[in-house]
């Protein structure tokens, strides 16, 4: 706020000191100091505002978190491109309007040469504090994800380590020992790779999707195999796409986890989870059956975690929200040639 302010004062007074100014040229127009007041007064005011236009639209399409070097010659080129030719075009029509003659070859030289002057070291140090800045503001960012991605691992482990997944589990698998042995092999075995890949990828901060999908189909496995047909499932994904994107790992398993524990699951009302993928978006849907108890006691904190997770990798958003009685969530998915 504080340096919002301070570039609003900078900005009134640069149009006070124009004003002024210009109107002292027009009541004594003889008087060259005028002339060098409002040139000095104009450029600085076309200087800032056009180089905090640069700014802000190269922090849009060129952030320096992603595209340091780029960022860094792009802004450069352009910011320094810009100025030389509002110096040059305030010294144009400066020259015009005093003398009524054209500036010459020699006297545009000498004014991009001390243009040049004047603006390579404010550029310089422009650059320097800009950088500062932003690199201050991803090491903040850095230690939040780190937090963040923390508090994301201990939440996934500390609900598949809740005493209710593994008596659900547990009970199932006894079940299956006394009437299918061969079938309660296959869900130990599932079962404990649930496990293990949930150790092996807590470290990872980006997986492919391919490999999150080979993970949800051993979870899903697990949930058919409670919920028998009360539960179904939609996926409708290519295959051959699955390699060119990444995400989060676990973060399906967490939207699936977050509508199992969320809904009421019955014969007459099943629930049904699709996902699909429309461009470089994969979407979670699920039909709503809301549990009476979860009205009012749903915090949405996995939902948040997984959210401030992906601020991190990319600035599109992970979008949740409800149409009608379907839940949808939208992740956005990265491509691994932009990493």
């Amino acid at each position: 706020m504080k340096s919002i302010l301070q570039s609003k004062k900078f900005i009134v007074a640069i149009i006070a000191l124009a004003v002024i100014a210009c109107l002292l040229w027009y009541y004594q127009p003889a008087l060259l100091v005028y002339y060098t007041i409002a040139t000095v007064a104009l450029v600085g005011l076309l200087l800032y505002l056009g180089n905090w236009f640069i700014t802000k639209t190269l922090d849009r399409w060129f952030p320096w978190t992603t595209y340091g070097r780029r960022r860094f010659f792009s802004h450069l080129f352009i910011g320094i491109l810009f100025s030389i030719g509002v110096i040059n075009a305030a010294y144009y029509v400066v020259k015009i309007l005093a003398t009524d003659l054209l500036p010459t070859t020699e006297q545009l030289v000498v004014a991009n040469f001390y243009g040049a002057i004047v603006i390579i070291p404010v550029f310089s140090i422009y650059f320097s504090l800009h950088f500062l800045t932003h690199w201050q503001e991803s090491e903040l960012q850095m230690e939040r994800f780190q937090k963040e991605s923390m508090s994301s691992q201990l939440e996934t482990l500390k609900n598949h380590l809740d005493p209710h997944f593994l008596f659900n589990n547990l009970n199932i698998l006894a079940a299956l020992i006394d009437k299918d042995t061969e079938q309660s092999q296959e869900f130990l075995g599932r079962f404990a790779q649930v496990y293990r890949t949930m150790l092996l990828t807590k470290a990872e901060d980006l997986i492919t999707l391919e490999e999150e999908m080979n993970f949800i189909d051993t979870y899903i496995y697990l949930i058919r195999t409670r919920f028998q047909d009360f539960i179904q499932f939609r996926i409708e994904l290519d295959a051959d796409d699955s390699l060119m994107y990444m995400m989060p790992p676990l973060t399906l398993q967490m939207l699936i986890e977050n509508a199992v524990k969320h809904n009421n699951i019955t014969a007459d009302k099943p629930l049904v989870i699709r996902i699909y993928r429309k461009q470089c978006r994969l979407f979670v849907e699920n039909n709503i059956n809301e549990k009476p108890e979860d009205l009012k006691t749903k915090s949405g904190t996995g939902l948040r975690n997984i959210q401030e997770r992906y601020k991190y990798y990319t600035d599109e958003e992970v979008l949740i929200n409800r149409v009608g009685e379907v839940f949808r969530a939208s992740l956005p998915l990265i491509e691994i040639e932009e990493i």
